[in-house]
């Protein structure tokens, strides 16, 4: 038998190893797979290595996960085939004789493609690309411009079809399609909340968002021409989420369904020619390939320190805090919030979700207020996602914020992008705790849906 550690100081040597190893700039993925193995070695003796096999092959075999390359391979299709670019154009001449109607356009192209895409980086960088200096060209306040991109990119998270909706799902062994349909009205509140800020903050002041001028304003007849473009996207996207609504197809085969899509709407576009679908492939293989690494060392990781009765601690912990349920529940929330500045979405769900998903539901759904137990843990489900939005935006490790300072230009400061996210940061908290306290913005549509 190996060493015989006490869990508080396993659970501080664990952790603090992790975020050592972290800060010194080592990738997520190997560094918990990586440790995992090492304290495995240290404190179990040769079975014990058997947990790795035993927790990555459920992983390897799951057949939601495979939703994730071809929602990735969709997404990228997309992109390459510039419907981004042609997206943005649209709603940008539609919205831009309001003030701050550039900002509001932003938000809603994001929302769409937030539908399509369902990774944050992506949102960010091209909306940073193609958005931002049209807006900046056009006199609006830079901070107005830079939190419209970064909050209307982390949409993404919440929308369907999300990629961490999905593996919080398989983590939680929860149902993909209600959680999807559990976050849609919570998404587009956010969204409303964005688009309601930056509009009624321009009308205040139309210093901060412009209308542009009305030479360059275009008529309806070419709106309407100009919506034409965009109705082969639009189509394919309420197509998806359709099947899975209806529950025609799960997440897996929507999935499908849409990476068929994606090609043929890359071809109406004239843009399907292998160097498109070469590109596409080799994107969809390094991101699926970096999230299911970052799955295997995390399950291991946490497997070991539930093995070593890190559950019960952590369950003990909360309790002797002397909080109700729903101290707890904020408790959590604020601890995901202070990982969310340092850890990347994948490791948090994968590190959080398998100790606090048995605590919630050992509180019972009673504790509060919700009648059914499945309510409970697809409530869980949304306020996480919401909640690893806020981190996103979160100064000073937000992934939005570097996304957007890749892309931003040189001259505008760290610090401008840091002050550009606080109220959309606020706004977030607002959602978080409207989703806090009326569970039914969750909960009622996949009732409607499912019965």
């Amino acid at each position: 038998m190996g060493l015989e550690i006490g869990i508080e100081w396993l659970t501080l040597i664990m952790f603090g190893s992790l975020l050592a190893l972290l800060m010194a700039g080592l990738p997520l993925a190997f560094v918990t797979g990586g440790l995992a193995c090492v304290f495995l070695f240290i404190l179990g003796d040769a079975q014990a290595l058997n947990i790795v096999p035993s927790r990555i092959f459920p992983l390897m075999t799951n057949y939601q996960l495979s939703a994730i390359p071809l929602f990735i391979f969709m997404a990228a299709m997309l992109e390459r085939a510039g419907i981004i670019n042609d997206m943005f154009d649209v709603i940008y001449k539609v919205l831009g004789g309001v003030k701050g109607g550039l900002a509001a356009a932003t938000i809603l192209a994001s929302t769409i493609l937030a539908a399509m895409v369902g990774v944050i980086g992506a949102a960010v960088v091209t909306m940073g690309i193609i958005a931002l200096p049209a807006m900046l060209k056009r006199g609006y306040d830079p901070k107005i411009a830079m939190g419209s991109i970064m909050a209307g990119g982390t949409l993404g998270i919440l929308i369907p079809p999300s990629i961490l909706a999905i593996i919080y799902a398989v983590v939680a062994e929860q149902s993909v399609g209600e959680l999807f349909i559990g976050a849609v009205i919570p998404g587009l509140m956010l969204s409303g909340l964005y688009i309601l800020y930056v509009v009624v903050r321009s009308y205040i002041n139309p210093r901060l968002g412009p209308p542009i001028p009305v030479e360059e304003r275009i008529s309806t007849g070419e709106k309407l021409r100009l919506l034409g473009n965009m109705s082969a996207p639009i189509v394919l996207i309420i197509v998806v989420l359709g099947v899975i609504f209806t529950g025609i197809a799960t997440p897996v085969e929507a999935a499908g369904i849409g990476t068929f899509g994606a090609f043929i709407v890359a071809a109406i576009h004239r843009k399907l020619d292998w160097y498109t679908i070469s590109e596409a492939c080799v994107t969809t293989l390094k991101a699926s390939a970096m999230v299911i690494w970052i799955m295997f060392g995390a399950t291991i990781f946490v497997g070991l320190y539930v093995l070593e009765g890190g559950q019960q601690f952590v369950q003990d912990s909360l309790a002797a805090t002397g909080l109700g349920p729903w101290g707890i529940l904020i408790l959590m929330q604020i601890l995901l919030v202070i990982l969310g500045m340092f850890l990347d979405w994948v490791g948090i769900l994968l590190l959080c979700v398998p100790i606090f998903v048995p605590i919630i539901k050992a509180l019972g759904a009673q504790a509060f207020g919700l009648s059914d137990p499945n309510d409970l843990v697809l409530w869980f489900g949304v306020l996480y996602l919401v909640n690893m939005q806020m981190s996103f935006l979160s100064p000073p490790f937000g992934y939005a914020l570097f996304y957007l300072r890749g892309v931003a230009p040189a001259e505008i400061p760290m610090s401008d992008i840091f002050k550009s996210a606080l109220p959309f940061l606020f706004l977030q908290l607002v959602g978080l705790v409207i989703c806090m306290l009326f569970p039914q913005v969750i909960t009622w549509l996949p009732r409607l849906v499912y019965g």
